[in-house]
């Protein structure tokens, strides 16, 4: 069934590629804090055990709102492991095995880029393809990740 939303095919195509892009980089990191949750070793492990335990269920969301907008909009939620590396915009490290403030450090650096990312990606949006709504969901995303981020900062701070 044809989508009549006020966008074009163009735009919502437009749109649906940077939420592509944006869902590869969620599942990365969830599955990156995921790693970490359960590798993490040390005197904190019980607190960043559940602090990663959280963060990779607020991901989890995350990733379910990113594709459930681009199926919205008409498109094609990716959703192969295959699809998530070839777009995915962070990198993993695989066989390397992180001390806990290291996990801290990767995971808020990944944070901050999406941050980044998620900035430019709203002026898109907006400029380009003149999608209010995802301009908003970006935005609310971005507020998120610089939670998360804030979060991961505060662990670090201090030791």
């Amino acid at each position: 069934m044809a989508v009549s939303i006020g966008l074009s095919q163009k735009q919502r195509q437009g749109v649906v590629e940077i939420l592509s892009q944006l869902l590869a980089d969620e599942y990365l990191l969830y599955t990156k804090t995921r790693n970490y949750h359960w590798n993490v070793v040390g005197p904190q492990f019980n607190d960043l055990h559940k602090f990663f335990e959280d963060q990779y269920e607020a991901l989890d969301e995350i990733i379910d709102d990113v594709a459930e907008r681009a199926r919205a909009l008409g498109g094609r939620a990716v959703a192969t492991l295959a699809e998530f590396m070839k777009l995915a915009r962070l990198r993993e490290h695989p066989g390397r095995q992180l001390a806990a403030r290291e996990m801290l450090r990767d995971l808020l650096a990944d944070h901050e880029v999406l941050i980044q990312t998620l900035r430019r990606d709203l002026d898109v949006v907006m400029a380009r393809h003149g999608d209010a709504g995802t301009n908003d969901f970006l935005t609310g995303l971005m507020e998120r990740h610089e939670k998360m981020a804030w979060m991961l900062r505060s662990f670090l701070e201090g030791r």
